[in-house]
């Protein structure tokens, strides 16, 4: 497989047509080495339009699900990001590129290791892989500029927007199968939140967050 043509055509046909246009976010996925983060097994179908299997029966995202919601939150050099699900740590080396710090937490020890290990390896210094359960958000270093959900839930849980600064943007794929919805919420006042729908998709479940109180919007 020539790599580079590859990774060339995901960006292309999948992830241009998808409306990513900010060309940061596109610059960023030729600079993230997204093969280096795929499990060795499926590394011939890193660059493909679908989810692939990690350890503990999880997923990693496809290209363009990663390449929409990076677009959607418009970080900035010193925004502080918390994720919830690191997967690979993929996800979470497309965040630290355009921001201050990241922090990712994972509820499964072998997916911990595994993003640590593949951060580490390419180089991605500011990033702080946490195990533990972050299914109501990361407190210890709240508030967060931009929160994102690697997974999908009932409802976004009300602790978790509560760990949003005034201005902080989040990104979540809400919902039940059949019926997802991927949302930007925006913190617009001391608890006021903004919820735009972005579009309807389709992805594997966050680990451990059931229908939880949420805010109304």
């Amino acid at each position: 497989m020539n790599i580079e043509q590859a990774r060339f055509n995901m960006i292309e046909q999948q992830i241009r047509p998808w409306e990513v246009l900010d060309q940061r976010v596109l610059d960023l996925l030729f600079v993230i080495k997204r093969e280096d983060f795929v499990p060795a097994a499926y590394r011939n179908l890193a660059f493909a339009d679908m989810e692939l299997p990690l350890p503990g029966g999880q997923a990693m995202l496809a290209p363009k699900m990663e390449a929409k919601l990076l677009q959607e939150l418009s970080l900035g050099k010193q925004d502080k990001v918390l994720e919830i699900g690191s997967g690979s740590g993929y996800m979470a080396a497309l965040l630290a590129a355009n921001a201050g710090h990241v922090i990712t937490v994972e509820s499964r020890p072998e997916l911990a290791a595994m993003a640590r290990a593949n951060l580490e390896r390419a180089g991605v210094a500011n990033v702080s892989v946490e195990t533990g359960d972050g299914s109501k958000g990361w407190t210890g270093a709240a508030p967060y500029d931009a929160i994102v959900l690697s997974g999908a839930v009932p409802a976004i849980p009300a602790e978790i927007l509560k760990q949003l600064r005034v201005g902080g943007r989040l990104v979540a794929v809400v919902g039940e199968q059949p019926v997802m919805e991927a949302q930007l919420v925006t913190c617009t006042a001391e608890g006021v939140f903004n919820t735009v729908n972005l579009f309807e998709t389709v992805i594997p479940s966050l680990d451990g967050v059931t229908a939880v109180s949420s805010f109304s919007f």
